[in-house]
């Protein structure tokens, strides 16, 4: 194998393939980048069974050929070579690696020993890139970090008619963003689902935010079933995740009167103050009132600290304790000037009923809804 190929162009293809990769993997194997090199240029691919990354570059290839070689180092080599462009051989030694006046010699890892990178030919469709960015930044952080019950660990994509639904819990909040979705057919009444690991498409929303549109595709059957998010010259697979998740949606309530409006902006910075003083996993006491909404935390030490912003009540006064991060991080995915905060009711009287947290817009739906399960106050 020898091809030539831009500086620039090969580094950002190394990186975008390791990013999916575990910083660390049971199997060395997985640690490499596949790099297949043809008369029409580049592939380079990374798989760990789980999720893949591919995408194809342009280089100029004198002997086509196939070598593994371990990612992350390659990438972090990539990023730092001089302006000029890369030339890489096989030989008996290795992998060799020219850089105008760098040179460097690699260890090639056995081809052979490497998974086949998954091909998707399913149904498919279309989103916009920066919506599905957007969606992904305001859901995929409620979804657990606890691998106890994967289910929660992931992000819920519901396909139905011209809609894409996001969903995701970790049993104390749940959020939820709709976006349209183009699946090339005038009527669908069948729902399509696919549980997602939330790192991976967090990846892949950072990813393909600013590529224009992107092709969702569904493929596979039993424990293989896979998703893929292509843009351009770049696709990403991920392996769903097997389980009922809950049927979450049922939890969204009803519209009420009963609610407060505030600036978000606002809102954010006085919790982060107040916050400061508070154990960890304490919850913060705010008070819904007519003059506005109050927050009070007392901490270790003897530590206190209270704040009010304005804010527009309807309905009678509410005494409630809330997660201070779980709150910081919906009132950050409103991504709206002002929020509503809506109280809801609940039929058991011995259980505290969660809030809702929606942008605060002119009418219409509500592309997203987050709803946040209250803490017990103590005092």
């Amino acid at each position: 194998m020898k091809f030539q190929v831009n500086r620039d162009v090969f580094s950002e293809a190394v990186s975008f393939v390791v990013k999916l990769l575990p910083q660390r993997n049971p199997q060395p194997i997985l640690a490499g980048v596949l790099i297949e090199a043809t008369e029409a240029g580049l592939s380079l691919s990374a798989f760990d069974y789980e999720a893949s990354a591919r995408t194809t570059i342009e280089a100029t290839v004198d002997e086509p050929g196939t070598i593994l070689v371990h990612g992350r180092l390659l990438s972090e080599i990539a990023s730092r070579l001089p302006n000029a462009p890369i030339q890489i051989a096989v030989d008996d030694d290795g992998i060799l690696l020219t850089c105008g006046s760098a040179r460097f010699t690699l260890a090639s890892m056995p081809v052979q020993e490497y998974p086949a990178i998954p091909e998707v030919s399913g149904e498919s469709g279309v989103v916009p890139a920066e919506d599905f960015a957007t969606a992904i930044s305001q859901v995929a952080f409620a979804a657990s970090r606890d691998d106890v019950t994967p289910v929660l660990t992931g992000v819920q994509l519901e396909v139905s008619g011209t809609q894409l639904s996001l969903v995701a819990t970790d049993r104390y909040r749940v959020a939820l963003r709709d976006i349209p979705f183009d699946s090339g057919i005038v009527a669908d009444e069948n729902t399509t689902t696919a549980l997602v690991p939330a790192r991976t498409l967090t990846e892949v929303g950072k990813t393909f935010a600013h590529s224009g549109d992107i092709t969702v595709s569904f493929s596979g059957s039993g424990d293989r079933e896979i998703i893929a998010f292509t843009a351009g010259n770049k696709t990403v697979t991920s392996l769903l995740i097997k389980g009922n998740f809950p049927p979450v949606r049922r939890l969204f309530p009803e519209a009420t009167d009963h609610h407060a409006v505030v600036n978000t902006g606002e809102l954010i910075e006085a919790v982060r103050r107040v916050a400061l003083v508070l154990d960890r996993s304490a919850p913060l006491r705010f008070t819904f009132g007519a003059d506005g909404v109050s927050m009070d935390a007392s901490g270790t030490e003897q530590a206190r600290a209270t704040e009010s912003v304005d804010a527009t009540l309807t309905g009678e006064e509410v005494v409630i304790g809330l997660n201070p991060q779980y709150l910081l991080e919906a009132l950050a995915a409103v991504k709206s000037e002002f929020t509503r905060v809506t109280f809801t009711s609940s039929e058991n009287a011995n259980k505290l009923s969660p809030i809702l947290i929606t942008p605060q817009t002119s009418g219409g739906v509500e592309s997203f809804k987050y709803l946040l399960q209250p803490n017990l106050l103590l005092r």
